[in-house]
């Protein structure tokens, strides 16, 4: 009997708790790897199988299907547990011998208590190696339909089915596809207590490959008129960091000097467009990462209220505008669909989602989500721009944004003097819809 790494037991851990146990993924594995002590290469790898098994799921179960010649339901969750993350090494992760990806899968199996399937689960993972070629070239190749896209990009039906009526079969693809792809590595430099030039130079001097994102914001001036936006705003505090980020980044972050952001986040408050000395309400704050660059946008002059309806969310944006040194954000407490704030001179809605453009992101987020999730969501958010709009003086402005794809969210929710919707596949951040209007003099949104 070989001895399981702790990398693999981890992330066998990781994909029980999220299918059998409902886990948020990301959230488990952070728990379980500092319970465990687990650091370095070991935890990297362990995150690597952990997420990857769970992002690739609806890959790897087609897989399955065909090998063990049943369906997945008929399995014994830790059979099943082990066969997915064995699977996702073979077909997926080329750092590991075949032999030794099947054998601590095997074991894996072994040491969950059922022994009796540990000879099923060889013999599957064994033919899946002989035939990893012809099983990969026959699953990922085919992306010509809903029901093909579904399997070659490990997404729910329904999703490729809504992204093809949406979109169109090409951009459904493209988006599907790049919903695998890695995460972007961005992060917003604080101004107000240093600079881009200054982040960039430290960094370096530590061997990080870190690079400035932009080079200016083509949307600061932004004209009244209703429009489309084609081209993704940028901010001049964005950097992009390569590869690893060492001892440095995350002790700048740690500091206040740096905010982990992607640039499609970012991209919100550019359109918001806060002024110094402005009040301005950020509607449903938590965790504040927008909150922190609407004040520091501001120069920290003028008045933040950020709104946030959970007690422990809400304690993270205070702790967080603790942290970026902010004295002009004030953290309220209180169920954002309720009435009674006004007078603002610009409100953000950064409502809650289905977060479909977020999903290369969130491994296991794709699993989560439904049509009924949607038309749920749509409610709270209708229900939320009421109190947004209500919140604005006559000739404010208010920006509505999510981290999704769906129109049922983004433009039927709102009707825009300008918007954008911003794409993983085409503009490289998560995918943001950004809409604008302002209330008129007379008080109407």
């Amino acid at each position: 009997m070989s001895t399981i790494s702790p990398a693999r037991r981890l992330a066998y851990e990781t994909v029980r708790a999220s299918f059998e146990q409902d886990a948020h993924t990301e959230r488990f594995f952070r728990e379980a790897a500092d319970r465990d002590g687990l650091g370095g290469r070991e935890r990297a790898q362990a995150q690597h199988l952990a997420y990857g098994a769970v992002q690739r799921r609806g890959t790897v179960d087609a897989a399955l299907e065909r090998l063990a010649d049943r369906p997945v339901r008929r399995l014994d969750p830790p059979v099943l547990a082990g066969l997915r993350l064995g699977l996702f090494e073979l077909l997926f992760s080329g750092g590991t011998p075949d032999h030794a990806a099947v054998d601590q899968a095997v074991e894996l199996v072994k040491a969950s208590g059922a022994s009796h399937a540990a000879g099923f689960a060889n013999a599957v993972l064994r033919r899946a190696s002989r035939e990893s070629d012809s099983l990969a070239e026959s699953l990922l190749s085919d992306d010509s339909t809903p029901e093909s896209a579904a399997v070659a990009h490990s997404a729910p039906l329904w999703l490729a089915q809504m992204w093809w009526s949406e979109l169109g079969a090409d951009d459904a693809r493209s988006l599907l596809a790049a919903c695998n792809e890695p995460p972007e590595p961005a992060f917003r430099v604080n101004t107000l207590r240093t600079d881009v030039d200054s982040v960039l130079k430290r960094l370096r001097a530590a061997g990080v490959d870190a690079r400035a994102a932009a080079s200016g914001a083509p949307h600061a001036a932004m004209d009244h008129k209703k429009r489309s936006g084609s081209e993704m705003p940028l901010a001049t505090e964005m950097i992009v960091v390569e590869g690893q980020t060492g001892d440095l980044v995350p002790e700048m972050v740690a500091g206040g000097e740096l905010m982990p952001q992607s640039l499609g986040s970012v991209a919100v408050v550019e359109v918001l467009g806060p002024q110094p000395g402005e009040h301005v309400l950020d509607l449903c704050a938590g965790p504040g990462i927008k909150t922190g660059q609407v004040a520091a946008r501001m120069g920290d002059r003028g008045e933040v209220i950020s709104v946030e309806s959970d007690p422990g969310r809400a304690a993270e944006v205070a702790a967080q505008a603790e942290r970026l040194g902010l004295r002009s954000v004030t953290v309220i407490e209180i169920d954002a669909t309720q009435p009674g704030m006004t007078g603002f001179d610009r409100v953000l809605l950064d409502a809650p989602c289905s977060d479909l453009g977020a999903l290369a992101s969130r491994p296991d987020a794709r699993w989560r989500k439904s049509p009924a999730t949607i038309e749920r969501l749509a409610g709270v958010q209708a229900r939320l721009l009421e109190q947004a709009k209500a919140a604005l003086r006559p000739g404010g402005t208010l920006v509505y944004s999510t981290c999704t794809i769906s129109r049922r969210e983004n433009e039927r929710q709102l009707d825009a003097e300008y918007s954008i919707q911003l794409r993983p596949d085409r503009d490289r951040t998560t995918g943001f819809f950004i809409g604008r209007s302002r209330r008129d003099d007379a008080g109407n949104g």
